[in-house]
């Protein structure tokens, strides 16, 4: 069984990808809905609450664990890595690792919750990967709630994304990582404001790869993966926007459980 993880609702973006990528294989997904956004905690809260997040779905069956949050990754995986005898995803390094295959001008923007951008996580990556690059990184913190709330395509958030990318658009960046898995759902939008000229990298799409290559290199370790094919929702606040959001995103009703972690 896989584990994911998120704060909240962006998390789903990682569990359709995975569907999507690998069907068959059974998912359990937890998102901290009562808590997030993570993005705007500190340091040790975020590190509190997502080992909080990452026992609950080892003790639920997990075999595997995806850190869907990027605010965690940033911070966290480490711990987590270290805590468990399971393999351990992240979402950062897959998004890198394309972001630097895509760039033809080394030009790459970021963008993230104050805590990633601050964290500098994907520029340490990109440079290190990619010496040559430049990184231009801005936090766009108001995305994860207009998401949250369902505001897919209001008036308002679409002024919004346009505000927060017009110090990329005059760097001339040519690929834009996705530094949080809320911001796919706003993909389309992003896409429009930066043009069609920018390459959108989606992180939920790049981890979603890394997992079936490793399960596919890693035989003795998909064998023994849960493989009938559940998906089942945990969340630590079941409200009836995080439903109707889950819907959208999935393309399909799901149906919720209270966790406790």
């Amino acid at each position: 069984m896989i584990g994911i993880f998120d704060s909240g609702v962006g998390g789903l973006t990682v569990a359709k990808s995975i569907i999507q990528q690998i069907p068959g294989y059974s998912i359990i997904y937890f998102g901290d809905t009562a808590r997030t956004p993570y993005g705007t905690k500190s340091h040790e809260t975020v590190v509190k609450y997502t080992l909080e997040a990452a026992d609950f779905l080892v003790n639920k069956g997990a075999q595997t664990l995806i850190m869907a949050c990027n605010t965690a990754s940033s911070v966290a995986f480490e711990k987590v890595k270290k805590r468990y005898d399971i393999p351990v995803f992240e979402v950062i390094s897959p998004a890198v690792d394309l972001a630097i295959e895509k760039t033809k001008n080394n030009h790459i923007g970021v963008i993230g919750t104050r805590a990633t951008i601050n964290s500098c996580v994907y520029e340490q990556k990109i440079k290190k990967n990619s010496p040559p690059a430049k990184v231009y990184s801005y936090p766009c913190p108001l995305l994860v709630p207009l998401v949250e709330e369902g505001w897919f395509n209001k008036p308002e958030t679409r002024m919004i994304v346009k505000k927060y990318l017009h110090p990329l658009k005059v760097r001339q960046i040519d690929t834009l990582i996705l530094g949080c898995t809320h911001y796919p759902i706003l993909k389309k939008i992003i896409q429009r404001k930066m043009g069609k000229q920018v390459n959108i990298i989606d992180s939920s799409l790049a981890v979603a790869q890394e997992v079936e290559q490793f399960l596919a290199v890693h035989p003795e370790l998909d064998n023994k993966m849960d493989k009938k094919g559940d998906e089942i929702f945990f969340v630590s606040d079941i409200t009836s926007q995080f439903e109707k959001t889950a819907n959208m995103i999935l393309k399909k009703k799901i149906f919720l459980k209270q966790a406790v972690t």
